[in-house]
């Protein structure tokens, strides 16, 4: 049974879903419930909350200067995780899934990390550089917790693409390029291909992320996928106000924020 407090019960629909990346810290922690509020009003259905790390092999320059103001501000795994109730106190209503890199949750410990998350009211979990084959101890831990464990699928993950589908669970997480995360100019008739392939074995929502920076790519990837993950063009939208948030304008912040989010994905 499906209860409010699980990512399934907290999501409201399973198509058209608007999966938007932010860094936990950035530019501060206060600021991240703002800028996380405005896009849930802005038709946010999944907060995919990212941990700041000093290594980051996925990420492109965008991310890492998120990352880099984040940790500047005193941001960790800890942190991150317990901002989720103060994300909840705020109005926040949509799952979260906290998406961080291994090796801090190596440092926790797993005991110490599944713990936190479940006395936070996390909903979901991802951690990119953990390969299937070698995440079944978290994927078991997250199923005890009822935290559902987001699977990534890759162009080179072709030989995989059923077996990873077939354990994904809240949503598969499709990469629609290889390389780092970032803007890109437009999306190729083999990444289309990948994602219709993804989607004739997963039993959940395919949400494509990676390199959708603008309403038209939105647009495409809505007539092939049934979901957008949104972060480098989000965190560049974030990194575009911290001047006037600087100067102590954070409305004005804000209501252009949210403009630009609503051009984006409407």
């Amino acid at each position: 049974m499906l209860t409010k407090t699980s990512f399934q019960g907290k999501l409201t629909k399973t198509e058209d879903l608007f999966i938007p990346f932010i860094v936990a810290g950035d530019p501060s922690p206060e600021l991240t419930i703002q800028f996380a509020l405005r896009l849930q009003e802005e038709g946010a259905d999944v907060l995919e909350l990212g941990v700041p790390y000093s290594d980051p092999l996925a990420d492109g320059p965008t991310i890492q200067r998120a990352a880099q103001r984040a940790l500047k501000s005193g941001m960790s795994l800890r942190k991150a995780i317990e901002l989720v109730p103060k994300l909840r106190e705020h109005g926040l209503e949509i799952p979260v899934v906290i998406f961080t890199y291994y090796n801090p949750v190596l440092q926790i410990g797993h005991e110490e990390f599944f713990q936190l998350l479940g006395e936070n009211g996390v909903e979901g979990l991802l951690i990119p550089d953990l390969p299937f084959e070698e995440s079944e101890e978290i994927r078991n831990r997250s199923e005890e917790k009822g935290i559902e464990f987001i699977s990534l699928v890759a162009p080179n993950s072709d030989q995989r693409i059923k077996q990873i589908a077939e354990h994904a669970k809240g949503f598969l997480y499709c990469v629609s390029s290889l390389g780092v995360t970032g803007e890109r100019k437009e999306m190729s008739a083999e990444a289309l291909a990948f994602i219709e392939k993804v989607r004739q074995y997963s039993q959940v929502p395919v949400a494509v992320g990676f390199g959708i920076s603008t309403n038209d790519h939105v647009q495409l990837v809505r007539n092939h996928a049934d979901g957008v993950i949104i972060g480098s063009k989000i965190i560049r939208l974030i990194e575009a106000e911290i001047e006037n948030i600087e100067k102590g304008r954070m409305d004005e912040a804000l209501k252009h924020f949210t403009k630009e989010i609503r051009a984006l994905v409407q």
